[in-house]
């Protein structure tokens, strides 16, 4: 369960961040924010820092146990 939870919070991380580096027009080197595009919305989106914030919140709630 708390694997779901650390994904959500993963990506909310995820798409806070890259929204942020996004926006400014840069792929923000090692996060590798990408522009996906769905119909007339534009979404920032970044793979490694979801894993990482994922990750990072599975380890904190593991911790708390």
């Amino acid at each position: 369960m708390e694997f779901f939870k650390a994904a959500t919070l993963g990506a909310v991380l995820s798409v806070t961040v890259a929204l942020i580096i996004g926006s400014q027009g840069t792929s923000g080197g090692q996060l590798a924010v990408q522009t996906l595009r769905m119909a007339d919305v534009t979404i920032y989106w970044s793979w490694p820092l979801f894993f990482s914030g994922t990750g990072l919140a599975w380890g904190l709630m593991l911790l708390q146990r």
